[in-house]
């Protein structure tokens, strides 16, 4: 009887004990800390590392989709109609994105390399091909127009036009419009010793193959939260193209990882060397990719809302105070003086003037939307989709007739889609690292579920031990008699 009772006694001690410590270890975090630490040291920008392998050479597969815009009126436009257009796409590209020439520096704390993209045309994900005809605005004739002020210039500019019949809307492959082809206006140009930059012109001009200047990022050795993020580009680490100091920082990574141990409250930061600019995503929803959890960060409105609507974006209007509405940013300055306006596809999340001023346009959330999935534990890109609209800035030009009656607009040309989702190998060494860690996070919880059965357990034992003493008190009364 008294092993019995040492025994109840035992587990009932043990129950408490336990319950105190799992209570205790939840209050405390300190299995998560635990965890935190752990992930802190593995994720850094060092030899040998797994997160330097991934950094280094991302293993899923990037895709660049490009959707161009036909129009379909161009007379009419030239009399002062709205444009009207037709989405023709996608033509759909891998991209190869390794960083190469990677070197050490400061004694571990950072490091420099180039990112060249490489683009390779993929037939089976296209709708088209790149020999397929494109209608649309005659970029190099428009930037020659907006870039010289001087009246001689411009009828020297405008009489070349005419002898060779070059309008503001000119018809090209889409292999040309994207990686270049001879302009006649540049080479005649060219010829008058007017300065232009090069005789030829393509949306991704000498983009192909090569990388888009030399960056210095930080290891994450000294802080987590450091882990890839850009400390300068091509040499500096502000930038000068936009009016407030603001505007010009370089903040966060470029996009391809974060640091680790990511919170639903903060702001991530990307530098976009496309956009001219850095921006940031909040905190969406929670997603899962292949299996493994992840929460999604979107660029909100106010990123690139006006400086009514966000003051913080006055830097953005140039020349100072310009301002052309919400959802656009003026990239003139960073193009090389080419009018070019940028966008969310379709104007989506732009002062609904510009979708209007346009036949064809169809802004929406799915389709055109930038969103970021990361594994907020490691940090890790789940799935990714940057969406980016190229426009050119129309109006009249009274020097040049080629204008006509054209009304003052925004003309889409084309839009991008950068996207990756994690592959099925990456997928599944992510989720033993997410499942493991969710072991150890959850010992407090194993240790109260073990005291909460051994409480159950003491309660039983003392029921029954209390059970036989008052049968043999109830059948004592009988043996009397």
């Amino acid at each position: 009887m008294r092993l019995r009772a040492c025994c109840v006694y035992s587990t009932g001690l043990l129950c408490i004990l336990l319950l105190i410590a799992g209570i205790a270890m939840v209050l405390s975090e300190v299995f998560q800390k635990l965890l935190n630490n752990m992930i802190k040291e593995q994720i850094i920008l060092e030899n040998g590392t797994e997160a330097f392998s991934v950094w280094q050479n991302p293993p899923p597969p990037v895709y660049m989709q490009f959707y161009f815009f036909n129009l379909t009126n161009p007379a009419e436009v030239l009399k002062g109609d709205k444009p009207s257009v037709i989405e023709i796409g996608p033509y759909t590209y891998r991209e190869y994105r390794p960083k190469e020439d990677v070197r050490f520096m400061d004694n571990g704390t950072r490091v420099q390399a180039v990112n060249p993209k490489t683009y390779v045309f993929e037939p089976d994900m296209s709708r088209g091909s790149e020999d397929d005809l494109v209608r649309t605005v005659n970029i190099p004739a428009v930037t020659m127009m907006e870039k010289y002020t001087d009246s001689l210039i411009r009828r020297i500019i405008s009489d070349l036009m005419k002898s060779k019949d070059v309008g503001i809307f000119t018809t090209h492959r889409v292999g040309d419009l994207l990686w270049g082809y001879e302009d006649p206006l540049l080479k005649m140009l060219k010829v008058f010793k007017i300065l232009v930059p090069d005789d030829h012109f393509g949306l991704f001009y000498k983009k192909n193959g090569t990388d888009d200047g030399d960056y210095v990022f930080l290891t994450g050795r000294q802080n987590y939260q450091d882990f890839a993020r850009i400390d300068e580009w091509n040499g500096q680490s502000s930038l000068n193209w936009w009016s407030s100091d603001e505007c010009n920082m370089i903040n966060g990574t470029d996009g391809a990882s974060f640091h680790p141990i990511v919170t639903k409250t903060e702001k991530l930061y990307i530098f976009s060397s496309d956009l001219c600019r850095s921006l940031y995503a909040l905190y969406e929803s929670d997603v899962s990719v292949r299996g493994v959890p992840g929460f999604r960060f979107v660029p909100p409105s106010e990123v690139f809302a006006n400086n009514t609507v966000n003051p913080d974006n006055a830097g953005f209007c140039v020349p100072a105070g310009n301002c052309l509405g919400s959802g656009l940013l003026n990239a003139s300055v960073c193009k090389e003086g080419a009018p070019i306006i940028m966008s969310s596809p379709h104007f989506y999340q732009a002062d609904d003037k510009f979708v209007q001023d346009v036949f064809g346009m169809n802004p929406k959330k799915e389709d055109h939307e930038t969103v970021i999935d990361i594994n907020p534990l490691t940090g890790l890109l789940l799935r990714g989709a940057k969406r980016v609209q190229v426009n050119v800035y129309l109006h009249q030009i009274p020097e040049f007739s080629q204008t006509g009656e054209i009304r003052t607009l925004v003309f889409p040309v084309m839009f991008l889609n950068e996207s990756v989702v994690i592959d099925e190998e990456s997928a599944v060494k992510l989720q033993a690292v997410v499942t493991k860690a969710n072991v150890l996070i959850n010992v407090p919880f194993i240790v109260i579920s073990v005291g909460v059965l051994l409480g159950v357990a003491f309660i039983v034992l003392m029921c029954r031990q209390q059970r036989p003493e008052s049968s043999v008190a109830e059948r004592q009364p009988l043996l009397s008699s």
